[in-house]
């Protein structure tokens, strides 16, 4: 069984479907017990970084966070889930992170034609050895819709890049957490090989 944490984020649906069509049983829940009990835990989400996180202190739902990694449960964050993991954002000053891993999220800086919301289809470079990635060829597209992006302090733990105007962290692996900035449940065959290795971990 695999939980999708319920915070009241946009496109949690999405990546319910795209599990079940791999045939997998998913639950969306912010039931503390259910959450815990389940084989892996995933964290989507889309919206802001500074209501995101009042809504994981309102259900309850940061304490049960870090009770899923102290457990080891294989823990996913999609997009903003990925952004949540880390200790702060320019888009929410002030506002502290769950911190499960160190590094920051800034606003991907305006320069040339660039458009911002990024959004779009990017490849990626993924890094040697990385589980989400395995059995994928270098250079895979993948989906992205974001404005903030991850600088991760310790690089031995980005498991894939791309470029935006400047170096984004794309997916970040280390013991049971797994993240990414794209949306796997929006990338096509590739997005679902990512999400197989995450439910075959």
């Amino acid at each position: 069984m695999i939980a999708i944490i319920d915070y009241d984020a946009g496109n949690i649906k999405s990546v319910e479907k795209a599990l079940n069509f791999l045939g997998e049983e998913a639950i969306i829940t912010r039931d503390r017990d259910e959450i815990l009990k389940s084989d892996k835990v995933i964290l989507p989400g889309v919206g802001a970084f500074g209501d995101a996180m009042e809504k994981l202190h309102q259900y309850g739902l940061v304490e049960t966070i870090q009770e899923v990694v102290k457990r080891e449960i294989p823990f996913l964050g999609i997009c903003l889930g990925l952004q949540l993991m880390f200790e702060s954002s320019d888009e929410a000053p002030g506002v502290k992170g769950l911190g499960l891993l160190p590094g920051k999220i800034l606003r991907i800086p305006k320069q040339g034609d660039l458009k911002i919301p990024h959004m779009g289809w990017n490849n990626i470079k993924i890094k040697e050895g990385a589980k989400l990635f395995q059995g994928l060829e270098q250079d895979p597209y993948v989906y992205f819709v974001h404005s903030y992006y991850l600088k991760a302090d310790d690089e031995d733990i980005v498991a894939a890049t791309t470029q935006y105007g400047v170096t984004i962290h794309a997916s970040v692996e280390k013991g049971n957490i797994f993240a990414c900035q794209f949306h796997p449940e929006k990338s096509s065959t590739v997005g679902l090989h990512i999400l197989k290795n995450f439910v075959s971990l």
